[in-house]
């Protein structure tokens, strides 16, 4: 189980990198003017979603089998691990956000500012600390 654990949180802290960064690119591409920077910033976005894609597949299910095969989580005073799940919902959530943003990036139909995505970015930031704090403090 330990080393289920290890490739879990290790997984999960590589996927949440990939999140923290690509907003990030989407901040310059939205201030960027020069044209020939563009194709550069999308082809790392592209890149970077994609392989954040391939980090959170195991991430994902390396937790599943923690909370089914192991029972992390389950019986009684497991009320952070119902929080929490929410919370990985939500990751995915705003990882799906990501792959709409880039397509529209993609397609020169963003209209948000650089601001925007400046405030977009720190989202990851706080799901990951609510998340973690569920999983060592187990408030509830």
């Amino acid at each position: 189980m330990l080393w289920i654990k290890t490739f879990h949180i290790v997984f999960v802290a590589s996927w949440f990198a990939g999140l923290f960064y690509l907003p990030r690119i989407f901040v310059n591409l939205a201030q960027q003017t020069d044209p020939a920077v563009q194709p550069v910033l999308l082809g790392m976005a592209r890149r970077l979603y994609r392989f954040t894609n391939i980090l959170a597949i195991p991430a994902v299910l390396l937790g599943l089998w923690l909370y089914v095969q192991y029972g992390i989580g389950l019986g009684p005073d497991s009320g952070w691990m119902h929080a929490k799940l929410v919370l990985v919902v939500l990751v995915i959530g705003y990882h799906h956000s990501c792959g709409v943003i880039l397509r529209k990036f993609e397609r020169g139909a963003n209209r948000r500012s650089h601001v925007f995505y400046r405030w977009f970015n720190e989202v990851p930031v706080l799901m990951l600390v609510a998340i973690t704090a569920l999983v060592v403090i187990k408030p509830f």
